[in-house]
């Protein structure tokens, strides 16, 4: 988290010292404080002899030194700068004073400072350090290729890689370097955080657990620990071992704080987003991130995209987050470029060797081809990871539209419906989707309900539009004329009446071969009774008199056809009847 540091640290109050002194108990020497890493102790024993005038040798040095392993930066930065003043300023002090830099995100100061300072293994490592931050490829390879085959080193290298998603890299360093110091047991925590990266959880787990039974306490570990169980289980797990840890913390503690709000805000589903990340945003890479998603579930594209735009993307998880963005700017204002950047992201993620058999990688070839419209190749990639997705209403969302674009209607239906988010169920290309499903499957009574079910809008008037034409298509006949009569009330246009009647001439003919109830004709014939002659108003003056005939004509085979149909129902009914009894 600090290697990845993209601003200025604010910088805060140093952590009081604890008081170590105790009656009747030796005061220890600053050798072996440092030795066992009690860096708080030094700082204390090292102010108390400043304060009486029992100054050490390098006492300020090993302040310094002490605050900068504490985390404590500011109070770091403080020292060295004092000495980099002093006419005998030891050289070394300028790379001490360069890593202070470093960490605290300034890093033009922390170059400045690391060219004053000698050549050494160190500084070499710094500069590796800066040049990737700089993105500067020219100096990065020089950098590396002075880099020798030692640990300080070698793990130098792998973080650059764990850093440039090149996590198998970093993973055979870290291993190899183990083999050779079964000792450096921390190293199992970069070897679990670089299985995390590839999305092997539970091989993460079982390295971390290694280092935790020796550290139980470790503030990393136990905050990988957490992730984990996020990915694994759920935000109640994770907090769960994050309550762990802040529990056992002392009152001083500050190291990783940064870190473990973030994370909280991750795990309790974005609560707090926007006290907690907006401070945090190119501190923790994961917050700038975290917070473009929370815009996004909120429905704020505008600000997602503002937060993310001049982001240049290196890992998949950005490519695809980038994509995303642009995808729901591109729908929302209707910029065809913003969705052809969209499907050029997750085109790039997608075909790269990485990713292109991961669920990831999948779901984004599933994007771009749904952006290009061919759905055939969307089922395809939706199909091969449905399996893992079977409760999640986006995935079913964009499953079930696919199905449909496809006319496999009858599926598509059954995917709507198991979906539960309201949200989804409100929106209108739901309901519009869910509608021709309905009509196609021979349901339109179940469209018609969906419109009755909504308020008089432009949504509902498209729903209605879309249920008219429809059912005329697949000759649901009573359904489309009510629609069309709907339409006809509310938008005096002549296609309404010239489609209503159609559809009601329809319905006759379905009641003649059989396939319509009988009740339904009275109703029609009150439709084209009740508002038909207003609509011929709306007809050109060289077509009304045509349209008064026709309509008339109409109205008459109406009045024949319906007393023809008694006629029909009624001897079919009586010879039934006759066959029955024997007859």
């Amino acid at each position: 988290m600090m290697l990845s540091r993209a601003k200025p640290a604010v910088g805060g109050a140093p952590p009081p010292a604890d008081r170590r002194r105790k009656k009747g108990k030796k005061v220890p020497q600053l050798e072996e404080l440092l030795a066992l890493r009690d860096f708080t102790g030094a700082i204390a024993l090292l102010e108390f002899k400043r304060h009486v005038g029992e100054q050490e040798e390098d006492a300020d040095l090993w302040i310094g030194y002490s605050a900068f392993h504490l985390g404590d930066y500011k109070r770091a930065l403080e020292e060295y700068e004092a000495l980099t003043k002093q006419p005998a300023c030891n050289p070394d002090v300028w790379v001490n004073l360069a890593c202070t830099y470093f960490f605290l995100g300034m890093y033009t100061q922390a170059e400045q400072a690391a060219l004053k300072a000698p050549k050494s293994r160190l500084q070499n490592r710094l500069l590796f350090h800066l040049a990737h931050k700089f993105s500067d490829e020219k100096k990065l390879m020089s950098s590396h290729q002075n880099l020798q085959d030692v640990t300080e080193d070698q793990l130098s290298l792998a973080s650059i890689h764990y850093m440039r998603s090149h996590y198998q890299e970093a993973i055979d360093i870290y291993k190899r370097i183990l083999l050779d110091n079964r000792e450096y047991l921390a190293l199992n925590v970069y070897v679990a955080l670089c299985y995390y990266k590839l999305d092997y959880y539970d091989v993460s787990q079982e390295v971390l657990a290694v280092y935790l039974q020796q550290v139980p306490d470790s503030t990393i570990a136990l905050n990988l620990k957490a992730c984990n169980h996020f990915r694994l289980y759920n935000g109640k797990a994770a907090e769960a071992e994050l309550k762990n840890l802040t529990d056992s913390a002392s009152p001083s503690f500050e190291f990783g704080k940064e870190l473990i709000k973030h994370n909280l805000v991750v795990f309790r589903g974005g609560e707090g987003a926007l006290q907690i990340l907006p401070p945090l945003v190119d501190v923790i890479p994961e917050a700038r991130l975290n917070l473009v998603i929370y815009y996004l579930r909120q429905d704020d594209v505008q600000e997602a995209y503002n937060l993310i735009k001049d982001l240049e993307p290196t890992a998949p998880q950005e490519y695809i987050l980038k994509g995303v963005v642009n995808a729901a700017l591109g729908q929302e204002m209707g910029s065809r470029d913003h969705l052809k950047i969209a499907q050029q992201f997750f085109q790039l993620v997608g075909e790269s060797a990485s990713e292109c058999d991961t669920i990831p990688g999948r779901q984004c070839m599933s994007s771009c081809f749904f952006l290009l419209r061919q759905f055939a190749n969307v089922l395809i990639y939706l199909n091969s990871v449905k399996s893992y997705f079977y409760n999640d209403d986006t995935f079913n969302f964009n499953y079930a539209q696919a199905k449909a674009a496809m006319g496999n209607f009858s599926e598509a239906e059954e995917v709507f419906l198991l979906i539960q988010s309201e949200k989804i169920k409100n929106d209108f290309v739901y309901l519009s989707w869910l509608a021709r499903c309905y009509i196609m499957n021979k349901k339109p009574q179940l469209a018609w309900k969906l419109y009755l079910k909504m308020e008089t809008s432009g949504e509902s008037f498209n729903l209605l539009q879309l249920i008219a034409n429809d059912c005329y298509k697949v000759r649901q006949f009573y359904y489309s004329a009510k629609a069309f009569d709907v339409l006809e009330r509310l938008d005096s246009n002549p296609e309404y009446w010239e489609g209503k009647r159609g559809a009601c001439v329809g319905v006759f003919q379905m009641i003649l071969a059989g396939r319509e109830a009988k009740e339904t004709l009275r109703e029609v014939l009150h439709l084209l009774k009740s508002t038909g002659l207003e609509a011929i108003k709306q007809v050109e003056p060289a077509e009304q008199q045509r349209s008064a005939v026709r309509l008339q004509n109409i109205q008459q085979v109406g009045v024949f056809l319906l007393k023809l149909y008694w006629y029909f129902f009624s001897c079919t009914t009586l010879y039934s009847s006759f066959k029955v009894s024997g007859f």
